[in-house]
């Protein structure tokens, strides 16, 4: 686009003129300057929007602490217990696990 000048300038200004009117360009203006400031700052909030949410994700990404080791499965039970009370006691201590595993998960 050519460089516009004060002539050109004056002629597009006559335009204007001429199919608006005077009295309604300086509604114009005023209705265009404040178009431009509420997108200015809509833009503005949206910008900080993106730094609040990359502040997070950093956050977020920091590793979690460690999850307490699991109790180890009893597979050497006492003696004096028979199959079937070792298979309970396996299931229950499964069952528990899954609870802690199930309480641990983010929602």
């Amino acid at each position: 686009m050519p460089n516009l000048g004060p002539t050109e300038l004056i002629i597009i200004g006559v335009i204007l003129i001429l199919l608006f009117g005077a009295k309604k360009l300086p509604d114009a203006a005023r209705g265009l300057g404040r178009s431009l400031r509420i997108f200015k700052s809509e833009t503005a909030k949206l910008r900080d929007d993106d730094e609040t949410d990359t502040r997070t994700t950093v956050v977020q990404t920091q590793p979690q602490p460690a999850a307490p080791a699991p109790q180890p499965l009893p597979t050497a039970a006492a003696p004096q217990q028979t199959a079937e009370e070792q298979a309970r006691a396996l299931e229950e201590q499964a069952a528990k696990l899954r609870a802690q595993a199930g309480a641990a998960k983010p929602q």
